[in-house]
């Protein structure tokens, strides 16, 4: 057993180092889940098996170490050395191999059920969605509001509040599920989008936005035009940069899933949401990479709503809960 575990901890530790160096696509729930798997499979032998077995060794040592102390009492020797008592603690302990796999499935299945259904914790990696969330803001995600979902296959297994517009989501990059993205939910199923010259239009009604403060942009050392938006009766800020065009660039080589339901212009963008689907764009309007490049969001893909900001080690302040 201790060869067996050594190549299966020789595996796992490979497989980081792997995703570690970009060697491989890294997967942290499969791995989450494995781990949970195989710790646990150890943590059910040791349990009915081995422990049971080392108590039935101390057993039998302690009954031989009582003949064999009854026969020394018998021939006038009644002091005893405490060496029996360091063979039992050795024969009950557990070897290495179980320290390091039962040992550590408890720890191993209470990080993966909260991670699972609870709430699983987020760096962000850019500024697409400044000014709400900041590049190295480190973010918690409510697993369980928009429904439960398995680990690894994400498959909806209980029935949550819907998406509504105005929250901020993580999701499975569609063009590439392995990685995650967050946004803000623009338009629902059935919504018509329409974001034309920098202002946001659903099913006909302008979205209200007044402005606000100029913002500086810390990465870029800018000032951008800041606006308090007003969507789902939730009000956020969004900002524009001036410098930017209105057109989506490259929208002529475009082909994602339900790109006959959208319409591209000098003006912006026009697209009817499908069945299922969402329409996601990061608040910072003019610098995300967003639903009017790669298309919409199947509710499969859907991870949870972020909600709370719980580290920015530049900036102690950013700590506490957003809109």
């Amino acid at each position: 057993m201790a060869l067996l575990t050594s190549l299966i901890l020789a595996a796992f530790v490979g497989y980081i180092g792997a995703w570690y160096t970009g060697a491989v696509e890294g997967n942290f729930a499969l791995l989450l889940f494995l781990a949970t798997v195989v710790t646990g499979v150890y943590w059910l032998a040791e349990r009915f098996y081995f422990l049971p077995r080392r108590r039935r060794a101390v057993e039998a040592f302690e009954t031989s170490s009582a003949q064999r102390r009854e026969a020394l009492t018998q021939q006038g020797i009644t002091q005893f050395d405490r060496e029996d008592d360091k063979a039992r603690e050795k024969i009950l302990a557990q070897p290495w191999w179980l320290d390091w796999t039962a040992g550590l499935f408890p720890v191993i299945l209470v990080v993966f059920l909260l991670r699972s259904f609870v709430v699983e914790p987020f760096k962000i990696p850019s500024g697409s969605m400044m000014p709400t969330l900041l590049t190295g803001d480190l973010i918690l995600v409510n697993k369980f509001t928009y429904g439960l979902r398995l680990p690894v296959i994400n498959t909806k297994i209980t029935d949550g509040t819907p998406l509504a517009r105005g929250d901020v989501v993580v999701f499975r990059y569609p063009p590439k599920p392995s990685m995650d993205y967050i946004k803000r939910v623009v338009g629902v199923p059935g919504d018509e989008v329409a974001y034309l010259n920098k202002k946001l239009t659903i099913n006909g009604q302008p979205v209200s936005k007044e402005s606000d403060a100029d913002y500086l942009d810390g990465e870029s050392m800018r000032l951008l035009k800041q606006y308090t938006e007003n969507l789902g009766g939730k009000q956020h800020k969004i900002l524009n940069d001036e410098t930017t065009p209105s057109y989506v660039p490259g929208a002529s080589g475009f082909n994602f899933p339900g790109i006959e339901n959208c319409r591209y212009s000098v003006e912006g963008v026009v697209c009817k949401v499908p069945a299922g689907n969402y329409f996601m764009m990061g608040d910072n309007r003019d610098n995300s990479a967003d639903s009017r490049f790669w298309g919409f969001v199947p509710d499969k893909n859907i991870v949870g709503r972020a909600f709370f900001v719980w580290m920015n080690f530049g900036d102690l302040g950013r700590i506490g809960p957003f809109q």
